[in-house]
């Protein structure tokens, strides 16, 4: 019974005792930065670095243990699903209720409504209380009130995730115009084709701090180039522990941008290479090696051999440590998460000396502008550049004559 007194106080000491410096924690600490009117300015960084901590510090939802944040404009936030909506009442006396909030007079919500609602896509649940709605409703009645009631500063997390493909890329082409506008823009995104393509500068907060402030373009690049998942490289020294037999055995297997090294981005222009070093043992062996890439959902998405390779393929290899290179052209393959398979074999596949599609992973990222608001991900396993071309082949004249109808007659 002592010893159950005496680790109650032991803990309630614990508790009440002053931590030290090493044992606190800061979400956000030592972050000092300016922005200016009309700037749209991406927040990056992994989970937990604070981006969304500082939102809330900006919008006043939160109170900094230490510094000030001076804001001048009025705030519109979209933190959170259903930010600032009362559950109880209905999505129509939120939007209103929104509104006030930000400042705005009755009169001005109402001239508004209708686009509000019309935007959001749930006209018909107007008068049903958002204790009712599912989190994608009530994430696009929000961000349609955060981004019609013009806010001269608008604060967006990423919670445009929970709403479907098609409202994404409606709130993303509204963040445009909001920013073509000269309205200003802090937002926070893992999206980073949408930050290169909605922001003009970028900060880069790593466990709470800001470890750069510089154009768009270029954290994205530094972002993308210190997070690198996946796995690169794989490099055996000793030959009696590498995969293979006594015949064949790997040496190291290399995944890499065509001009880099593998800790580099490989984005979709990016023409990457391939490499696989091998030791033959034993002289006089027919040998091929196959390539193969798989998608997230092992899906095969390239096979290839060294069928066309003009040096050895056909010819007996040597005694000795072997180089192939596999080129992949730039523009080809999609975004996404990739996995490489490797086979080593003799005469032409009948006999596999070396076979396993877990060595190496990597990312496909995308970069550089894409055309129109959406900038999700694409589908489809290829994305290469095709040549298009489009043509007037008959003018409104020309269909009115074929019609039989008077031009006022056709469509514009």
């Amino acid at each position: 019974m002592l010893h159950k007194v005496a680790n109650t106080f032991g803990y309630l000491a614990s508790t009440l005792r002053q931590a030290t410096e090493e044992e606190i924690l800061w979400a956000l600490k030592d972050i000092s930065f300016e922005v200016e009117r009309g700037e749209v300015v991406g927040l990056v960084g992994r989970n937990g670095a604070g981006k969304s901590t500082l939102l809330k510090v900006l919008s006043r939802i939160t109170e900094p243990t230490e510094g000030r944040a001076f804001i001048h404009g009025r705030v519109g936030s979209l933190l959170e699903v259903g930010t600032g909506f009362h559950p109880e009442l209905t999505g129509r006396e939120n939007v209103y209720l929104n509104g006030a909030v930000l400042g705005m007079k009755r009169t001005e919500i109402e001239r508004k409504f209708d686009e509000i609602a019309a935007f959001s896509g749930v006209e018909k649940f107007l008068d049903t209380p958002v204790k009712r709605y599912s989190s994608g409703m009530s994430v696009r009645l929000a961000f349609s009130v955060a981004a019609h009631l013009q806010p001269e500063i608008l604060l967006v997390d990423e919670v445009l995730a929970v709403g479907d493909a098609a409202f994404q890329k409606k709130c993303l082409g509204k963040m445009g115009d909001v920013a073509a506008e000269g309205r200003t823009v802090l937002f926070v995104s893992h999206n980073m084709v949408a930050v290169q393509n909605l922001c003009s500068r970028a900060i880069w907060l790593q466990e709470g701090r800001l470890l750069a402030d510089s154009t768009a373009s270029d954290i994205v690049m530094q972002y993308l180039q210190a997070s690198n998942p996946g796995l690169r490289e794989q490099v055996w020294d000793d030959m009696h522990r590498a995969p293979g037999n006594d015949l064949v055995r790997l040496k190291r297997l290399t995944v890499r941008p065509e001009n880099g090294a593998p800790e580099e981005p490989i984005t979709m222009e990016t023409p990457f290479v391939i490499d696989v070093e091998f030791w033959n043992l034993t002289p006089d062996l027919f040998l091929d090696v196959r390539v193969f890439l798989y998608t997230e959902y092992d899906v095969a998405a390239l096979g290839a051999d060294t069928a066309y390779e003009p040096t050895w393929h056909g010819r007996q290899f040597p005694v000795g440590t072997f180089r192939t290179q596999c080129h992949v052209p730039g523009n080809w393959l999609n975004a996404g998460n990739y996995r490489v398979g490797v086979e080593i074999v003799k005469d032409g596949r009948r006999k596999v000396y070396i076979q396993d599609s877990d060595w190496l992973t990597f990312e496909i990222t995308e970069l550089g502008e894409r055309g129109g608001t959406w900038y999700g991900k694409e589908r489809g396993i290829f994305r290469p550049r095709l040549q298009w071309k489009t043509e007037l082949i008959e003018d409104r004249a020309g269909a009115a004559e074929n019609m039989g109808l008077p031009v006022t007659e056709v469509p514009t």
